[in-house]
């Protein structure tokens, strides 16, 4: 087994408010599955919007964590989502499959949709599902996990709001667009890579603006062709469609910013054009009956490893593939070198002790919801 080591999250770099507060994660779930079932959504759902929501935050991704429980909050409160969802097999036919989400709650979605595609593994070797009109998952690592926790290689990605701009472009056009991967190991941890294909997502600009702290040079692009820091002014300008988020690689072709690019429009053709979905623009809503609908569309593949290799073999494999790598001459100045899904297990094992971190941002809407909801169940320090 990996040597554990004890380190401090640093994700989102959260240590420097004056304002952080710790939570325990078993009473913040329960808070946030309460709040969704006042909001009308089954309580067995409400369990795994919550289930989804923390366990990103127990992995150090604050992002697609706790801090995004308000806007489905809004969302649902506005009717863009659909508190019941009831999602409809469109085609079923041996390894695959094609669903349609009529704009539940994308949580919900994308867990039926990869225990469907872990079932047809179990059976094909292979389970495939797209699906279509759905809203936003969480984060994407939490559905290639289910497969992993089945022994399988889970494979998951989605498209999302225009925020990325075409190579030599300004414009939003592609969203965020994780691809998604990971695979069991003889470890504690599996390895999974679980990023979007642009240097950073819009929740992390959420994260930045939350705690006040300005981007990184170079991960912005505005409609001058310049970049931006700012990460109030970029959320304005991203909503103005007159800033976008860079590929992975940067701006233009210098640092390969063709590849960030390239797989995004790989991932919008996987949650758009195997369901007939909505893509590019339109992810940005679309009006039915009058009413504005978030529409995305989401893809999920598993691969039964039993199909191919004993998976105490592959376990093995994998693990010493791990192992190898981070036995690697390092640079100087390292500590250490890390392998994906690492890092985010040291923190699940940290903050299952210390808490969840909330800002003080993070702990207002928080009092908002519990206030609007009459939660007064709950008592928190803040």
């Amino acid at each position: 087994m990996v040597e554990k080591v004890s380190v401090k999250p640093t994700k989102t770099d959260q240590s420097i408010s004056d304002n952080l507060i710790f939570l325990d994660a078993a009473i913040l779930k329960s808070f946030v599955r309460d709040v969704f079932i006042k909001l009308k959504v089954p309580s067995k759902d409400a369990e795994i919007i919550a289930d989804v929501l923390i366990s990103s935050d127990l992995r150090g991704i604050d992002s697609h964590g706790i801090q995004r429980c308000r806007m489905y909050y809004e969302r649902i409160k506005q009717g863009i989502y659909n508190p019941k969802t009831d999602i409809e097999i469109i085609k079923d036919e041996g390894a695959t499959a094609v669903i349609d989400g009529k704009c539940g709650m994308g949580q919900i979605i994308g867990y039926k949709a990869m225990k469907l595609a872990i079932e047809k593994a179990r059976k094909f070797g292979v389970g495939a599902v797209a699906v279509r009109n759905s809203t936003h998952f969480g984060f994407a690592g939490y559905y290639s996990l289910m497969a992993i926790r089945e022994g399988m290689i889970g494979f998951t990605t989605t498209n999302a709001r225009p925020a990325v701009p075409p190579t030599f472009g300004v414009e939003p056009m592609l969203g965020t667009n994780p691809l998604t991967y990971g695979a069991p190991t003889d470890e504690e941890f599996p390895f999974i890579i679980d990023c979007a294909t642009s240097i950073i997502q819009r929740g992390k600009v959420e994260v930045y603006n939350r705690i006040h702290k300005p981007l990184p040079n170079g991960v912005i692009i505005t409609k001058d062709g310049n970049s931006e820091t700012d990460p109030e002014g970029v959320l304005h300008d991203l909503g103005e469609r007159t800033a976008a988020l860079l590929p992975l690689g940067g701006k233009g072709e210098s640092t390969s910013g063709y590849k960030g690019y390239g797989y995004a429009t790989f991932a919008e053709i996987l949650s758009a054009a195997l369901q007939d979905g909505v893509y590019l623009k339109d992810t940005a809503g679309v009006m039915e009956n009058g009413q504005l609908k978030l529409k995305v569309g989401h893809f999920f593949l598993a691969i039964n490893i039993k199909n191919f290799i004993p998976l105490d073999r592959f376990q093995n494999i994998t693990g010493n593939i791990m192992r190898e790598l981070r036995s690697s001459k390092k640079a100087p100045g390292a500590e250490r070198i890390y392998t994906a899904g690492e890092k985010e297990y040291i923190d699940t094992q940290e903050r299952l002790e210390t808490g969840i971190p909330l800002t003080k941002s993070v702990q207002e809407d928080i009092k908002i919801m519990q206030q609007e909801l009459s939660l007064y169940n709950y008592k928190f320090a803040f």
